[in-house]
C-alpha cells in the first residue's frame, strides 16, 4: 500500500481551533410559531390570525423526489404552517447543468438545498442568489432554536462565507462531542444477508476480498430474488459518480479514508481521518485500485449485476427491496429488504465486517457539515421559510421530520420517554405501510421528508427525553422484543447495536474536526480544467475495468488509465490538493 506524508508541522500548527463564541436563544420548541411572519406593511398580525397558504419552491440538490411533497410530511406541514412544498431535484434531472440553468436564471427558489459549501454555493453567494439571514434581523426573529442548539454552526457560516456580519446558511448534521456521530449503524458496512451467511456456518471474514466466496455461497443458496428474479453478490450504480467512481471510493472508506468532503474540491487525494497520511486515487497500491479490483473478481466470480454500468441508485434500491442482492455498502441501503415481513420470517440484512477494517465516522462537527440549508434571495416569504427551518433544528421538527407525526409511529409514554407503536414497528424506517387518512394518507415511505437533508445528528440526546433523536437508540426499542434477525445477530455478535460491536472491537477511525475559519477554495481555472478532463478518463476506464474480460486486459487498461491522467497534469492536481490540504478549513489529526 503506498501511504505518503501529508502534513508538516507548520501545517498542522496552521489549523488552530477557532474559538467560538455561543450565541444565546430563547427556546422554542412547540410545533406553534413564536411569532408570526411581518405583513407587507412591516407590522406584525395577532398570533391567532389564520396565515394564507404558502406554496414554497424546494430547490434540493440532494433530493432523490420531484414535485409536490406527499403523504404525512405534507399533511403535518400543512397543518403546523400552512405551507406546501414543491420540489426540484437536480439529482434526478439536469444535474450540474440544472443548477447552471437556475443560477442563470437569477431565481434559486424559496428554500435551496446545496450539496456542498464549494463553487455552487459560493457563486450563488456572489451573484446575489441567496438572502442574508441577519437581513431585518430574521434571523433573532425567526431561529430562536437555531441560534440555541448550532450557534457555532452560524457563527462558522458568518465566518467563512458572510464577511464576519452576513449569515447565508446553514451546514448538515451539526452536533458536538468525541467519539463517532452514527447511531445505531455506522454510515458504511458491509452488511449482508444474515440468515444466509448462518446458514454457510458465519465463515471467517479477514479481508475484503474475504466477501466474494462467501458471496458465491451464498448465491447458490438462494439463486433467485422473492419475485424469482436473478441474485447478485453486488450492484453498482453510476449516477453518483464525479471526478472517480464512487463506490470505488468508498471501499478506501472502510479503511479511514476519505476523499475530503468539502475540503478537497476535486476528490483525487485519499485522506486518512485520523492521521498524517494520505494517497492519490490513482496510486497503483492504493484503496481506490482496491475497490477497481475488488469488483473486477467480483464480475470474474459471476457475482456482479450486468446492469450495473446503465442503471440508477434508484434501480439498486429496488433490487435490495426484491432481494437481489447480498452484499450492501450501506446500512441504510439494505434496511429496504428488512421489512417486518422478512426479519419476522428471519431474514434480513445485518452488519458483518472484516477484521482489517477501520470504518471511517465524520465525528460530530459543531460547524456544520457541507451541505447548506439557504433561502433564495426572491423567496416570496423569508420569514415564514425560516421558521420552517428553524422548526427542523427543535427536538419536536428532528423527531417529527424523521419518524412522522408524534403518536403514528412513535409517541412519548407518561414518564416522557419515547416509544415506537405498534404501527411505528411495521412502518419505520420508510416501510410501504398504509397511513390513515387522518394522518396523510399514502404509505410510509411515500410521506417521508423528501427535501433529503440534516439538521442536527440523530445520534445526540434530545434534551425533552433524556435519550437519542435516533429511535433504534431508545431503551425502549432495545429493550423491544427483537426480530429472529436482530436477535440472532446480537447472539452471535455480543452487541446490541452495529455500532456497539464496532466501538468494543476498535474498528472505527473517527474524523477530527478543526475549524480554522478559511473558506472552502475554488480551484485555478488550469486546475479546475485538469480536473474536469481526468474525471472524465477516470469514469471511463473505472468502469471498463471492472468489465474487463480478463486480468491482462484490466491491467492493460489500468496502466493506459495511469498514463492518460498524467498526461492530463494529474500529479499538479495532487501537488494542488495536497498544498490545500495543509491549509484545510477541517484538518485531520
Amino acid at each position: 500500500m503506498i501511504i505518503r506524508k501529508k502534513w508538516s508541522a507548520l501545517a498542522l500548527l496552521i489549523c488552530l481551533a477557532l474559538v467560538i463564541s455561543a450565541c444565546s436563544g430563547n427556546t422554542g420548541g412547540n410545533a406553534k410559531p413564536t411569532a408570526a411572519p411581518a405583513t407587507e406593511g412591516g407590522e406584525s398580525p395577532p398570533s391567532d390570525a389564520p396565515r394564507e397558504e404558502l406554496t414554497i419552491t424546494v430547490f434540493s440538490m440532494l433530493a432523490n423526489y420531484a414535485g409536490e411533497q406527499p403523504g404525512w410530511f405534507a399533511k403535518m406541514l400543512k397543518d403546523k404552517f400552512n405551507i406546501k412544498l414543491n420540489i426540484i431535484a437536480s439529482n434526478l434531472a439536469g444535474g450540474q447543468q440544472k443548477i447552471a440553468t437556475m443560477m442563470a436564471s437569477g431565481d434559486l427558489g424559496d428554500l435551496v438545498v446545496f450539496g456542498s459549501n464549494g463553487e455552487d454555493y459560493q457563486d450563488a453567494i456572489k451573484a446575489g442568489l441567496l438572502l442574508d439571514w441577519t437581513k431585518d434581523d430574521l434571523l433573532n426573529k425567526y431561529g430562536a432554536d437555531i441560534l440555541k442548539n448550532a450557534s457555532q454552526a452560524i457563527e462558522a457560516n458568518k465566518t467563512q462565507f458572510g464577511g464576519g456580519t452576513a449569515v447565508y446558511g446553514i451546514g448538515h448534521d451539526i452536533g458536538s462531542g468525541d467519539g463517532p456521530s452514527e447511531g445505531a449503524d455506522m454510515t458504511f458496512g458491509p452488511n449482508l444477508r444474515w440468515d444466509l451467511y448462518q446458514r454457510l456456518g458465519s465463515p471467517e471474514i479477514n479481508t475484503l476480498d474475504d466477501y466474494l466466496d462467501i458471496l458465491k455461497q451464498m448465491k447458490e443458496l438462494e439463486p433467485k430474488s422473492d419475485s424469482g428474479r436473478p441474485t447478485y453478490g453486488l450492484s453498482l450504480w453510476s449516477d453518483w459518480d464525479g471526478n472517480y467512481m464512487t463506490l470505488a471510493k468508498v471501499i478506501g472508506q472502510l479503511y479511514g479514508y476519505q476523499d475530503g468532503d468539502g475540503f478537497n474540491p476535486a476528490g483525487l487525494l485519499l485522506t486518512s481521518v485520523n492521521s498524517d497520511e494520505w494517497q492519490g486515487v490513482l496510486d497503483e497500491d492504493g484503496y481506490y485500485f482496491k475497490g477497481l479490483k475488488f469488483y473486477f473478481d467480483a464480475n470474474q466470480a459471476g457475482l456482479m449485476d450486468p446492469d450495473s454500468l446503465t442503471q440508477k441508485f434508484s434501480d439498486v434500491s429496488n433490487k435490495f427491496q426484491d432481494g437481489q442482492v447480498f452484499f450492501s455498502h450501506f446500512p441504510w441501503l439494505s434496511n429496504v429488504y428488512n421489512t417486518p415481513e422478512n426479519t419476522s420470517a428471519g431474514k434480513g440484512f445485518m452488519l458483518v465486517p472484516f477484521k482489517e477494517e477501520k470504518v471511517m465516522s465524520y465525528g460530530l462537527n459543531p460547524y456544520g457539515g457541507v451541505r447548506v440549508w439557504a433561502i433564495g434571495s426572491k423567496a416570496k416569504d423569508p420569514g415564514r421559510i425560516l421558521e420552517l427551518i428553524n422548526w427542523l433544528f427543535t427536538p419536536q421538527g428532528i423527531m417529527e421530520s424523521n419518524y412522522g407525526p408524534q403518536g403514528l409511529a412513535w409517541d412519548i409514554d407518561a414518564n416522557g420517554k419515547p416509544f415506537v407503536t405498534e404501527y411505528g414497528y411495521k412502518a419505520l424506517p420508510a416501510n410501504t405501510e398504509p397511513v390513515p387518512e387522518e394522518y396523510g394518507g399514502g404509505t410510509f415511505k411515500d410521506g417521508t421528508n423528501q427535501i433529503n437533508n440534516t439538521t442536527l445528528r440523530t445520534s445526540l440526546i434530545n434534551p425533552e427525553t433524556g435519550e437519542p433523536y435516533d429511535y433504534n437508540l431508545w431503551e425502549s426499542v432495545l429493550n423491544h422484543d427483537p426480530d429472529p434477525v436482530t436477535k440472532s445477530w446480537r447472539e452471535a455478535m455480543d452487541a446490541l447495536t452495529a455500532k456497539d460491536y464496532m466501538v468494543k472491537n476498535d474498528l472505527i477511525a473517527v474524523q477530527k474536526i478543526v475549524f480554522t475559519g478559511s473558506t472552502p477554495t475554488t480551484p485555478p481555472a488550469t486546475i479546475q480544467q485538469n480536473i474536469s478532463e481526468i474525471g472524465k478518463v477516470i469514469n471511463e476506464y473505472s468502469w471498463k475495468m471492472i468489465f474487463s474480460k480478463n486480468e491482462d486486459e484490466y491491467n492493460k487498461l489500468k496502466a493506459q488509465l495511469i498514463q492518460k491522467a498524467n498526461g492530463l497534469g494529474y500529479e499538479d492536481v495532487i501537488k494542488y490538493e495536497v498544498d490545500l490540504a495543509t491549509k484545510t478549513v477541517f484538518a485531520n489529526n
